[in-house]
């Protein structure tokens, strides 16, 4: 998350992270599905494209990394 600006964002949903991870594809672009975000914009597994936390847990603590507490109001 270093090569370029970085625009944090939280999604709140019913299943987030399993329906955000679909919509990205797989991390190595070569193994993601066609229309995926990395399908469509990933130059390799390591520059690809974009982030996603992989569990609930790790979105907790990446949100607080990003975000101060006053700015998630309304996250659980």
């Amino acid at each position: 998350m270093t090569s370029a600006p970085v625009i944090p964002i939280i999604l709140e949903a019913e299943n987030a992270v399993p329906k955000l991870r679909e919509t990205i594809g797989a991390t190595d672009p070569a193994e993601a599905a066609e229309g995926t975000v990395r399908k469509l914009y990933a130059e390799s597994k390591e520059r690809n494209a974009i982030h996603a936390s992989d569990s609930d847990d790790n979105a907790k603590g990446e949100i607080a990394f990003f975000f101060s507490s006053h700015e998630q109001l309304g996250v659980d």
